[in-house]
């Protein structure tokens, strides 16, 4: 087992290193605010974060209070989406803070997630795909992990998968998703269910947000709501007319629901290749203030208000060197360097 002072150690000898160099060369130098956009969509117990067939997928909730406990020391501030903009705009030198936003919000954001934020009085964006509630987005993802986690032997076709195990359940997830991923993954995954005698809808409704916790959400002023679109959709797929009905109708469900203007968005797909100028504009078009992205990056006054950079959290990256890595640039940095945008 690695020594826990020495990993300490370690840690804060890279963290020094980053602020030290990197930030006063980079960030310091050119003076004002400085934020970074940190997302991830799942929470969970370490026992039940083990038997994840896709651990990328969620964070570890020891891993989050870790991080959430830690910032503080370290001079970031953990703000709304709202806030971070009047941040930009005073741009104050020395200025640093974080927002953490969840993508999709799943049951796990009611009972895990928001409490942990709530315990720290920090506040967390919360981006709701509208169609998981309406029931109109099949989460044919969350219904494959679902099945593989509890079963020791999962059937997908001509294909028996040993699930027993971790590398088992990750090496089923990763090509049964694979296969289902597209336009019929509705059909798909119920015909995954029956095969392995599983109710898809009863897997829905244990994972999915109602209207009545979203609206219990909605009113803890720590709690910021923003759109995910209606059917977490790509945007690069679908035309014009498509893309601004998704933007649109998801902001007014929000707003019909929960009684409040709905002022940011997220796109489900992020990267450069899924969404572009033609989408930010449609973002402006559509009456949001903000477009957030996964490519990595900070926030600074100058950003694209509809083009900001997200740094998205792997569940499998347990050590808090890696939130460092994206809050100092570094993961910017070397996305654009090596084209992964």
């Amino acid at each position: 087992m690695q020594d826990p002072i020495r990993s300490l150690f370690v840690f804060e000898s890279i963290r020094n290193y980053v602020e030290n160099v990197v930030i006063s060369r980079s960030l310091l130098r050119s003076g004002g605010a400085r934020g970074c956009f940190l997302t991830f969509h799942r929470a969970a117990e370490g026992s039940s974060w083990l038997r994840t067939p896709d651990p990328g997928f969620w964070v570890e909730k020891s891993f989050l209070e870790r991080l959430l406990a830690h910032l503080p020391h370290h001079g970031w501030d953990v703000v709304t989406i709202d806030d971070a903009l009047e941040r930009l705009e005073r741009n104050r030198p020395g200025d640093r803070f974080v927002n953490f936003s969840i993508d999709d919000c799943y049951r796990d954001t009611a009972d895990t997630i928001v409490p942990i934020f709530r315990q720290n009085a920090m506040p967390v964006t919360l981006f709701v795909t509208t169609g998981i509630p309406d029931g109109k987005y099949s989460m044919w993802y969350v219904v494959i992990e679902d099945v593989i986690a509890r079963r020791d032997a999962v059937r997908f076709g001509p294909n028996l998968f040993d699930t027993h195990t971790a590398p088992g359940r990750r090496r089923a997830f990763d090509v049964i998703s694979r296969a289902i991923d597209g336009p019929a993954n509705a059909e798909l995954v119920r015909a995954f269910c029956e095969e392995n005698d599983a109710d898809v809808e009863e897997i829905r409704g244990r994972h999915r947000l109602d209207w009545s916790t979203i609206r219990s959400l909605a009113a803890d002023p720590l709690v910021e709501i923003g759109s995910h679109s209606v059917t977490h959709v790509r945007f690069c797929d679908l035309d014009d007319a498509s893309a601004l009905a998704e933007f649109r109708d998801s902001r007014r469900r929000l707003e019909e629901m929960l009684g409040r203007p709905i002022r940011h968005f997220a796109f489900p797909f992020g990267r450069s290749v899924d969404c572009g100028p033609r989408d930010f504009a449609l973002a402006r078009e559509a009456g949001y203030v903000t477009a957030s992205t996964t490519v990595k990056g900070l926030v600074h006054p100058n950003v694209d208000r509809y083009a900001l950079p997200r740094n998205t959290l792997n569940g499998n990256h347990r050590r808090l060197v890696y939130p460092w890595l994206h809050m100092m640039g570094i993961g910017g940095w070397f996305a654009k360097l090596t084209g992964q945008r």
